[in-house]
């Protein structure tokens, strides 16, 4: 669906829209007189063949989106982006070019960065060739009318000029430009902020407290053992009920997710939004990711979505190449230059964005129709320091496998409990891996991603936190699946704690500086998401075999030592608490018809914490030897769902709409 449907036909003096049919040149004419623009274009479109009709329809569509002619022609997909430039070079008199040699292009790297960020309008680009210099022009929002008196004012431009098509210019701008994205996606924030980046994991001073650290708690053990033992037993104790307490404050916020109604905007004051997904190796989603996308609630003439690839991965360009692409898709090769990681390639691509606001979708992803309008209307009153919305991830894939099911369960308690309670009281927010709504000038005054922390999320929402600005949530879910099987859940689960103790290390740099930045409240919440989880996931197989030792002394009626006595109450409290908070926050947080099969997470728990500790050690293992490897989580085209599972959201809207067959159709 698209909003600028329903607007046109809220607005529209020519009735219904798509579907109406109109009688005779002369009442076409008449309509022609309500837009007075449109009669300069009718020798381009006499040559396209486009009929007066559909002529007023694109301009009363962007009239109603507050665009051009030719933005809402182009971005209807009913008119080749390549025929029209081509009748407009022959009605101009002018070559027209649909190759471009990059090499040939006069142009500093400066130029190249900043037409790639322009949308539309592009000025006229140098080239090199055998018969001297000449002029690329692609207009795009730009009359006939004024071309032709600029032409006739200058006539000898005709010699120079030569008409070419925006996608053609800009793939070869983009080509001469790689090197300069190359650089500012794997360098960027290094050069900008270089206490942010997880480039060096632990700097000078950090390893050495860590390495005096292990030596001194070496010798400790050796002298006094028994004090040693009391001390990190309490250090962990706290870890744990620390990460228990914060289960049991969110359940204040917890609840079962509730209808959501989004009343359309009017079409014509919303801004151009980009959409980003990054794909490696993902030809199998292809098609359900153009499905998903094709669903979204936005005007196309405001719509630009980058699908962002490494250049190496050819089954997956393949596969979108096999499909025909609308104008405001563009896909954008990444060269397959270090580090090989999901945010360098975001890095490279967000500076040839133009989009005021900026999503970011998982090739996986089936995000609700209405998640933009949602995102967009809560940032309009949300204030300027309001810069990242984060959007529930909903696993739909539950019932395939009791692994997908506690996936489920956690991120049921993570995004209905944890983080809209983070958000009420304006605390550091973790954010997920993907729909993350940004206030695109925020996110570049921070720096971006960071192309060396594998957990790219976690980093933003702290840095977001200590820039001063805000991360709320919003209801609109997205859909994705769930690992079904344990090698397909560890690598991931081992790359997200590797990426929190990243995290981790490099803001905790200068723990002052933290604080100040942060506040105490969230400096707390980092410490406990953070450390706190790692230390209480690597740490719970040594609590359940202390307890099980002692309680095995205590069968065999051994006599137990006084450390013994004290913290085997404290570790049960540690273990029960644990447990209950991580169920009663999932559960609170449950709608009736998703309860079924609670009592298999209940028995599975156990093991799937223990699980966990798995992935937390091997992750400790990979930051020593490989701390910017990206283990990639494999995905493949999910099989028919349940019934009870929504494979495919309807948008919930108020307000007159009509349906469409989505942004594109998915034609091969």
């Amino acid at each position: 669906m698209d909003l600028s449907d329903a607007e046109e036909n809220r607005h529209s003096p020519i009735g219904q829209g798509r579907g109406a049919d109109h009688s005779g040149a002369m009442h076409a004419a008449r309509q022609t007189s309500s837009f007075p623009d449109l009669a300069e274009w009718q020798p381009i479109l006499a040559r396209l063949g486009l009929s007066p009709d559909a002529a007023l329809r694109f301009a009363n569509q962007a009239q109603v989106n507050g665009t051009d002619f030719q933005s809402e022609l182009l971005a209807s997909g009913e008119v080749e982006e390549e025929d029209f430039f081509r009748a407009l070079a022959q009605e101009l008199g002018l070559p027209f070019v649909d190759e471009i040699d990059p090499d040939k292009l006069i142009m500093r790297q400066a130029h190249c960065l900043a037409l790639l960020r322009k949308r539309g309008g592009y000025q006229p680009v140098k080239v090199e060739e055998a018969s001297g210099i000449s002029y690329l022009i692609a207009p795009e929002r730009t009359g006939v009318a004024q071309m032709l008196e600029l032409l006739a004012r200058y006539p000898g431009a005709r010699r120079r000029l030569k008409m070419t098509t925006p996608r053609a210019l800009r793939r070869a701008v983009l080509a001469r430009a790689s090197l300069s994205l190359v650089h500012i996606a794997s360098r960027g924030l290094f050069e900008q902020y270089p206490e942010y980046s997880a480039r060096i994991v632990a700097n000078a001073w950090q390893g050495t407290a860590w390495g005096a650290a292990l030596v001194a708690l070496l010798i400790a053990v050796t002298l006094i053992p028994e004090t040693v033992y009391g001390i990190l037993h309490c250090a962990l104790s706290l870890f744990f009920l620390a990460c228990v307490c914060l289960r049991f404050a969110a359940l204040q916020s917890a609840m079962p997710p509730r209808p959501s109604v989004v009343i359309p905007p009017v079409a014509h004051d919303m801004p151009v939004y980009s959409i980003l997904v990054a794909l490696y190796d993902e030809a199998e989603m292809v098609p359900g990711l153009f499905q998903a996308l094709g669903r979204i609630v936005w005007p196309k003439s405001k719509l630009e979505i980058k699908l962002v690839c490494e250049a190496d991965d050819l089954p997956t360009l393949a596969a979108i190449r096999a499909c025909k692409l609308p104008p405001f898709v563009e896909i954008v090769e990444t060269p397959p230059a270090g580090p090989r990681t999901k945010p360098k390639a975001l890095a490279y691509a967000l500076p040839i964005t133009s989009g005021e606001f900026v999503v970011l979708f998982d090739a996986e992803d089936h995000p609700h129709p209405s998640q933009l309008l949602q995102a967009w209307q809560r940032f309009r009153v949300g204030g300027e320091d309001l810069a990242c919305l984060q959007a529930p991830l909903e696993i739909s894939n539950r019932d395939r496998s009791l692994l997908s099911r506690m996936f489920f369960f956690e991120y049921a308690a993570l995004f209905r409990g944890l983080l809209p309670w983070l958000a009420r009281y304006k605390l550091l927010l973790p954010l997920g891996g993907t729909s993350n709504h940004f206030r695109r000038e925020a996110l570049e005054r921070l720096g971006g991603w960071d192309p060396h922390n594998v957990t790219e999320d976690a980093d933003l929402g702290v840095r977001l936190t200590r820039f001063g600005y805000r991360a709320e949530t919003i209801s609109l879910p997205t859909l994705e699946d769930a690992p079904e099987d344990f090698r397909t859940w560890l690598p991931q689960r081992t790359r997200w704690f590797k990426g929190w103790f990243q995290t981790w290390l490099v803001h905790m740099r200068n723990p002052p500086r933290l604080a100040r930045d942060l506040g105490f409240g969230s400096f707390v919440i980092a410490q406990i998401l953070f450390a706190g989880m790692i230390v209480s996931a690597t740490a719970h197989p040594f609590l359940i075999a202390m307890v099980a030792s002692v309680l095995i002394d205590m069968a065999t009626s051994a006599p137990l030592g006084l450390m013994e006595s004290i913290f085997l109450p404290l570790d049960m409290v540690n273990i029960a608490g644990s447990y209950l908070s991580f169920l009663v926050l999932g559960c609170r947080t449950l709608k009736v018809s998703e309860r079924t099969g609670v009592c298999k997470v209940v028995l599975f728990m156990p093991v799937y914490w223990m699980m966990i500790s798995l992935a937390a050690w091997r992750s400790l293992w990979q930051l020593w030897l490989r701390p910017h490897h990206w283990e990639k989580t494999a995905h493949r085209r999910a099989a028919p769902a349940p019934a009870h599972v929504p494979r495919r959201f309807k948008p919930t809207m108020k307000g007159p709409t009509t349906t469409s067959s989505g942004i594109w159709a998915l034609r091969r």
